[in-house]
């Protein structure tokens, strides 16, 4: 369960945000545009993010920059 420690894990790079319009999600309570987020994890898809409330969470990466 590598995820459990991801809020603790050594941030691998900084995005920021460059837009919170989604098709489908509602991502503009947890994401601020031109913020900037610690990535703690990456996929192909996702980037997984300590947003706004404090945890990680996984984001599309159309959203960052």
């Amino acid at each position: 369960m590598i995820h459990n420690e991801w809020l603790t894990k050594e941030t691998i790079r900084t995005v920021t945000c460059k837009h919170t319009d989604a098709e489908k999600f509602l991502v503009s309570n947890v994401l601020t545009e031109g913020k900037t987020y610690e990535v703690k994890n990456e996929t192909e898809e996702f980037l997984f993010v300590v947003d706004n409330t404090g945890k990680v969470g996984g984001f599309y990466k159309t959203y960052f920059e």
